[in-house]
């Protein structure tokens, strides 16, 4: 269906990987593709383009106040996750933490939820701090990084018996299957005499 305004098209997310719990897809607003790391947070654009993604579009603005607010949210947990836990990362977190809490209501359907924080600009990072300390309360060894070692992206995994590799297995799985493939035909190819 067309917008009746051109300028409210809304643009087609570009990551290779959406849909991650909220933590993870923040930290997938980075990836690579064809050799270059690419930010989708690299302006309020980006920025809006990932509220939409996420579902939070209609809960806050894609101001700069946001972004900066959002960017520094994802270097904590990109810190948290790729490194051992130092005080300072830690202590960064619950900073984030900070700004925000769960309000409970009673609603026609019984108890609602309410996350509130002390600024809009800061309910984004709130919610993917929060689903940090979720999941890594509830399955920390299911939080993983894709084993493609030129890839930067993050997964939830939720097979059965927890053994996916692979951000993709269209995309990187198929890279590797690719490569080790090279291998073994190139070492099978006898020079000539």
């Amino acid at each position: 269906m067309q917008s009746e305004h051109p300028s409210q098209q809304e643009v087609v997310d570009p990551r290779p990987l959406v849909g991650e719990p909220l933590f993870l897809d923040l930290l997938n607003t980075r990836w690579v593709h064809d050799g270059v790391l690419r930010d989708l947070l690299d302006s309020t654009g980006g920025l809006a383009i990932w509220l939409r993604s996420a579902g939070l579009d209609d809960q806050a603005a894609a101001d700069r106040e946001t972004l900066d607010a959002t960017v520094q949210t994802r270097e904590i947990l990109l810190a948290l996750l790729d490194q051992a836990p130092s005080p300072e990362t830690m202590d960064a977190l619950n900073r984030v933490l900070e700004h925000g809490a769960l309000h409970y209501r009673l609603g026609p359907d019984g108890s609602e939820e309410h996350p509130r924080t002390d600024s809009p600009a800061w309910l984004p990072s709130w919610l993917a701090a929060t689903d940090y300390l979720r999941l890594m309360t509830a399955s920390p060894d299911r939080v993983k990084s894709c084993a493609h070692p030129a890839c930067v992206l993050h997964f939830h995994d939720t097979t059965k018996n927890g053994t996916r590799r692979w951000c993709s297995m269209a995309i990187c799985g198929n890279r590797a299957k690719a490569a080790r493939h090279y291998d073994r035909t190139r070492t099978n190819v006898q020079p000539p005499n």
